[in-house]
């Protein structure tokens, strides 16, 4: 049936079922196009007439990185690409938010992916508002004449949206947890570390980030060659006058087997430093969640992983010669951290636990180590259904087999739950030593979460390297 709310963004008119209400594609800002397609985002202007928020809004993502991802990510063409959905508890007054930031390497992704729905969230009390935010040319590269990070300060102006009218569906704006996972988990990350971010969220969730930023160097080499496939200047006047959708084609044409080419850079006003040196500095009363699956994208079976697909390419050069070798070497090579996924992935966890170690808020990690069985490991995006406690949604059997365990997603999304809402995990804070404490999910032979000491010990860093 219909829901309308009036919000100070002005009335907005959903759909709610007996558990569920849903808004979906509400824009926060004006559509980012002419003049405003290489532009800070701006502010939308309050609605006068009831917005039609019963299905979900147009997508950044015009061309997909590949043709089958392991996350559907589904298109939805159109220019309001900067809007966000809202999916609350019937009759709920003053509940704790979760913002959802999607993955796809800062080059693709779809916040209307049906894993990304929030109705067990709701079912447990919680509003979940996942975010749309320009991806790959138009959210991350750094032009001349262009504020940087333009992905980052549409997700900025998101949480101050929240802030101004999550209240109108039953949240509570002085209770937000900022989470996403992949390139999501990193924005979680850089934001965190970030000085314009401050205040605009109280908790911190980074499923599979890492510290992602790109150099400006690398990133204008990529555009230089872009614009030779293009035949226009790499410029905001030359790119701009290129329709998204050729635009990211071209991308994901040239991109090739390169990780991250286009991402955060640092030194503006959003990142003026590194983001492992700014998580020292800012973010520090935010108690932060933070970890990796055990095998990323070192799994048996390569895949095109829907929230980072351009690191698959380089899985069989990190994991042929220790799968060959057979088991003995593969466990050699996962604690020597020789792998995509320790290098990417999980070196991350001490790194960002050693910069906070004096954040009185805690840091606290996990390790995600169920192995599916169509994908050969605890590989890359697998986890997120557990999360969400959505075994039953379009494409996880695909991702997860038949009989993916309900008794490990009912665990990870009450541990998940529990935070948002407040509540200190169970176990004990890390500080980017060795022995930090690690709550493990799903490992073989053990019950489905138990606590350990030490699983990222093998890639615990330097001084030199933790900030």
């Amino acid at each position: 049936m219909r829901d309308a709310v009036r919000a100070p963004a002005g009335p907005i008119v959903g759909r709610r079922t007996s558990r569920v209400r849903r808004f979906l594609g509400v824009p926060y800002a004006e559509a980012p196009v002419g003049v405003r397609r290489f532009a800070a985002p701006v502010p939308l202007s309050r609605f006068t007439e009831p917005y039609d928020a019963s299905r979900h809004g147009a997508i950044s993502q015009a061309v997909p990185l590949f043709a089958t991802t392991t996350i559907p990510e589904p298109s939805v063409p159109g220019e309001d690409v900067l809007n966000l959905s809202v999916v609350a508890p019937v009759d709920g007054e003053g509940c704790p938010v979760l913002v959802w930031i999607h993955g796809g390497g800062f080059l693709a992704g779809s916040p209307a992916s049906p894993w990304y729905d929030g109705r067990s969230f709701a079912r447990d009390g919680i509003v979940t508002v996942t975010v749309g935010y320009r991806l790959g040319v138009d959210g991350f590269a750094p032009l001349d004449g262009v504020p940087a990070n333009l992905g980052l300060r549409d997700m900025l102006l998101a949480l101050d949206w929240v802030q101004e009218n999550i209240a109108a569906f039953g949240g509570d704006p002085a209770r937000v947890t900022l989470a996403g996972q992949s390139a999501g988990g990193a924005a979680v990350l850089a934001l965190l570390s970030s000085p314009a971010a401050e205040g605009g969220f109280q908790r911190a969730v980074s499923i599979s980030g890492g510290l992602f930023e790109v150099g400006r160097d690398t990133a204008r080499g990529f555009l230089e060659r872009l614009g030779d496939r293009l035949a226009v200047p790499p410029t905001r006047e030359g790119l701009g006058g290129v329709a998204v959708e050729r635009l990211q084609g071209a991308v994901r044409d040239l991109r090739g087997g390169e990780t991250l080419v286009l991402g955060p850079v640092t030194g503006d006003d959003v990142l003026p430093v590194a983001v492992a040196e700014g998580l020292a500095r800012h973010g520090l009363d935010v108690p932060l969640l933070l970890g990796a699956t055990g095998d990323e994208f070192d799994g048996d079976r390569e895949e095109t992983g829907g929230a980072a697909p351009e690191l698959t390419r380089v899985t069989d050069l990190a994991t042929g010669p220790a799968r060959a070798a057979g088991s003995g070497a593969w466990s050699a090579a996962r604690a020597a951290g020789s792998r995509v996924t320790d290098t990417l992935f999980r070196s991350a966890c001490p790194r960002v636990a050693r910069s906070r170690r004096k954040a009185a808020a805690g840091t606290w990690l996990y390790s995600f180590e169920w192995p599916s069985p169509v994908t050969g490991g605890a590989t890359h995006c697998v986890d997120l259904p557990f999360f969400f406690d959505l075994l039953d949604v379009p494409g996880v059997r695909e991702a997860l087999g038949q009989r993916p365990p309900a008794e490990l997603a009912a665990l990870m999304h009450a541990d998940l739950v529990g935070f948002v809402h407040g509540r200190p995990p169970s176990w004990t804070p890390a500080s980017g030593g060795p022995g930090d404490p690690v709550r493990e999910y799903g490992r073989p032979g053990a019950e489905p979460a138990v606590d350990t000491t030490g699983g990222y010990d093998p890639v615990v860093p330097s001084d030199a390297e933790a900030c």
